[in-house]
């Protein structure tokens, strides 16, 4: 079926096209008579406005993109929930795009938003991804950004976070308390930010207790999957080096370590502790119940939003804006994997 258009409206009505556009508008000036004929007229017709056309007048497309490394991740759909209910309320829609860790596809998504002309774009970077120059030419075009999570601190930008390191302290305190004294750290890829902070933390805490830091005790993931807890849920077994606790970068490889442990008839959390991070479904109901990090998935999404809005109304305004960053709190679960009756 054709589209209809201002044109046909005001024809058929014997007005002008500024009066029919007006009337759609809630224009003062315009009579109700007029205004209630011309809505009415719209209806029947199936009118809806041509957005390219508003968007070259207002200079504002009222989408912003959005760019998450992996939709299946329970941490990232909390974060995408909260964005599009913010965005929703200030009369924005989302597109959603997914590097699947891949810089090429992050290179390619960031070139498809910027020629959709979005009014902004919030982001968590891939694991391959830095201070690339797909990156530096949103800033060049002065779009306005957010970095989520994984962000590089090299990219003079808001960002919404945690503080990976005091996060991961409290984790591994968390085990010493509960009476560890060998504890593995199975950690993340050497690039993302929050995987660098989170070894961090866990060496600071070890060294706050007077534990020295056993390098052969850290495992680094290639990928951040079950099958990579399971691998070196094998090894530590297998090495027998007497560890009592680990601390594994996210829920998911941690799930992979029990699932192996309870395969082998270890004991959790008597013979190994383990806590995780992130705070999946997937850890409330895993035998035992694993201990975690809850990181605040759904609040980093608003508050994102809220920062890339404050951008989008300053340029808007074409008022100064300064990045800013905001760090949320995290908090322990503690659960079965650590509490040792």
């Amino acid at each position: 079926m054709r589209e209809a258009t201002l044109k046909e409206i005001a024809n058929r009505l014997g007005i002008s096209i500024t009066t029919v556009s007006k009337a759609l508008k809630n224009y003062p000036d315009v009579s109700d008579k007029t205004r209630k004929a011309v809505t009415a007229l719209a209806e029947e017709l199936h009118f809806t406005p041509n957005s390219f056309a508003v968007n070259l007048r207002t200079k504002e497309s009222k989408t912003i993109g959005l760019i998450i490394p992996e939709v299946v991740h329970h941490f990232f759909s909390g974060v995408v929930n909260g964005i599009i209910a913010e965005a929703e309320k200030n009369g924005y829609l989302v597109i959603m795009l997914q590097s699947n860790e891949s810089l090429e596809l992050e290179k390619k998504q960031v070139a498809l938003l910027i020629n959709k002309r979005v009014d902004g774009i919030i982001m968590s970077l891939s694991n391959e991804s830095n201070n690339d120059a797909h990156i530096k030419s949103i800033l060049e075009k002065e779009i306005p950004f957010v970095q989520f999570d994984k962000i590089s601190k090299l990219i003079p930008s808001s960002k919404v976070i945690i503080d990976d390191q005091k996060a991961a302290m409290e984790a591994v305190q968390h085990l010493i308390d509960m009476g560890c004294k060998k504890i593995a750290h199975i950690r993340g890829l050497d690039n993302p930010q929050n995987s660098i902070d989170r070894f961090i933390g866990y060496k600071k805490a070890l060294e706050k207790n007077g534990i020295p830091f056993d390098s052969s005790l850290v495992y680094s993931c290639k990928s951040i999957t079950f099958e990579q807890g399971v691998e070196f849920a094998k090894q530590i077994l297998e090495e027998d080096k007497g560890i009592d606790g680990i601390f594994v970068i996210t829920d998911l490889v941690a799930v992979g370590v029990l699932a192996h442990f309870n395969e082998k008839g270890i004991q959790v959390p008597n013979q190994i502790a383990v806590i995780g991070f992130s705070n999946w479904l997937v850890s409330q109901v895993i035998t035992p119940k694993l201990s975690t990090v809850d990181q605040p998935s759904y609040e980093m999404g608003v508050a994102a939003f809220n920062l890339l809005l404050e951008e989008m109304i300053c340029r808007k305004e074409q008022k100064p804006f300064e990045a800013k960053t905001v760090a949320l709190e995290t908090a322990i679960i503690a659960r079965e994997s650590t509490l040792k009756k």
